[in-house]
C-alpha cells in the first residue's frame, strides 16, 4: 500500500489550506482513513478520521469546527480542509489507513498504513 500526501506548505494565521492523500494498493472503499499530525517534541495526535463510506467522522478537540475531513472512494483520495489556521497547527501531517473493518478509529496504533507526511507551517 502507498499513501501520498500533498498540499502542505506555509500559511498565515487565519487562512485556509487543503491537504489531499492519494491511496494505492488497497481496496480504499473498505478502509477507514485518517489524518494525524506531529509537532516537534510532541506525540502524534489525531486530527480527523472518517469511516469507509464517509458516514462517520471524528475530530480531535483542537480542530473541531475548523477542519473537515472528506473522502472520494472513486478517486481513492481523502482530503483535509483546514480553515482558520493557527500557529499551533504547525506540524507534519500524516495520512493513514486502518483495517478492513472500515470503522473510524482514533488511536494512531490502530492505523496500519501511513504516508510519509507533509509539512504545514502556520505563521502568526
Amino acid at each position: 500500500a502507498q499513501l501520498v500526501e500533498s498540499g502542505g506548505g506555509l500559511a498565515q494565521a487565519g487562512s485556509s489550506m487543503r491537504l489531499s492523500c492519494t491511496v494505492s494498493g488497497l481496496r480504499v472503499s473498505v478502509y477507514a482513513l485518517g489524518w494525524f499530525r506531529q509537532a516537534p517534541g510532541k506525540e502524534r495526535e489525531l486530527v480527523a478520521t472518517i469511516n469507509w463510506n464517509g458516514g462517520t467522522t471524528i475530530y480531535g478537540d483542537s480542530v473541531k469546527g475548523r477542519f473537515t475531513i472528506s473522502r472520494d472512494n472513486a478517486k481513492n483520495t481523502v482530503a483535509l480542509q483546514m480553515n482558520g489556521l493557527k500557529p499551533e497547527d504547525t506540524a507534519i501531517y500524516y495520512c493513514a489507513a486502518t483495517d478492513e473493518t472500515g470503522l473510524a478509529r482514533q488511536r494512531a496504533d490502530e492505523f496500519i498504513f501511513w504516508g510519509r507526511g507533509t509539512q504545514v507551517t502556520v505563521s502568526s
